[in-house]
């Protein structure tokens, strides 16, 4: 089997898992606070901190293994929450002195997917006459 075959693979089964671990923290935290917010927010700053320490483990216990990476942040985390990519790419770029960019990445993906939230949004209502 092709290798990019493979990694096509072990990134889909790993982000039907963080699929399936997302869908239950939902239902969880909804019985918890009844209001959908929390989860969010809970997924958000908990896939930051597990792709902060999964990124520390892989770089720093000698392997760099690419399967372990490709299956766990990208896959599981990955599909638990993209938050958690968005976090691991700024604090990469304010650790490689790249201070600048790393604004920018904050301020285009916080102004951009707000806006693209809201043009999605508009455009359903016009285009459902809602």
């Amino acid at each position: 089997m092709n290798q990019g075959l493979i990694n096509l693979l072990t990134v889909a089964a790993g982000g039907a898992i963080g699929a399936a671990m997302r869908y239950s923290a939902a239902v969880l935290t909804m019985t918890w606070f009844r209001d959908p917010h929390y989860s969010t927010i809970m997924v958000n700053i908990v896939g930051s901190l597990l792709i902060g320490y999964a990124l520390n483990w892989i770089s720093h216990d000698g392997s760099g293994n690419e399967f372990i990476r490709l299956a766990l942040i990208t896959g599981v985390l990955g599909g638990f929450t993209t938050f958690s990519a968005f976090s691991m790419e700024t604090l990469v770029l304010m650790q490689t002195g790249e201070t600048g960019k790393a604004m920018l990445n904050i301020s285009f993906t916080l102004i951009g997917t707000l806006l693209a939230v809201w043009i999605g949004h508009e455009a359903g209502r016009v285009i459902h006459g809602l």
